[in-house]
């Protein structure tokens, strides 16, 4: 897992949309609440982006940024994001290595885990949640503490 107070890994990943985005395009400008998931359109994945889109615009109005990331190919955010009208970034780890680089393990060695972190203007990691089972849990612990940034 990524220290506490260190250093948040680096990644430049691809939209929906076909088109890159890193964490550094945020650096001096927004926090970032970065969140790891398992799979579009699960009944606790679709939950939790839905959570993070009915509270995106108080992370906007506070200067956060949402990223969600899990493994789906670019054409299942583009539909998941669609359908389930999400405001915020999702991108695509398909090889896994952006999860890798966070520590985010797999549950029970098999599924993807569920991990948040908020990460400050410097890229400094503030917060880090893991809850594989209380998916909208996520938004209110990043809020907090995106609050406490401000």
């Amino acid at each position: 897992m990524v220290e506490l107070g260190g250093p948040a890994p680096g990644f430049r990943l691809l939209t929906g949309a076909g088109e890159y985005v890193s964490l550094e395009d945020f650096r001096g400008k927004r926090n970032v609440v970065v969140y790891f998931y398992p799979k579009d359109f699960t009944k606790g994945c679709t939950a939790e982006a839905c959570e993070f889109r009915d509270s995106y615009e108080e992370f906007k109005n506070l200067g956060a940024e949402v990223i969600g990331i899990s493994g789906d190919n670019q054409e299942s955010h583009r539909d998941f994001a669609e359908e389930n009208k999400l405001p915020f970034i999702l991108l695509s780890d398909p090889d896994g290595s952006v999860r890798k680089s966070y520590g985010v393990k797999k549950t029970l060695g098999l599924i993807p885990g569920r991990v948040s972190f908020v990460i400050d203007k410097n890229g400094i990691v503030r917060h880090v949640f893991s809850s594989q089972s209380r998916a909208t849990a996520h938004v209110d612990e990043a809020l907090a503490v995106v609050k406490s940034l401000t």
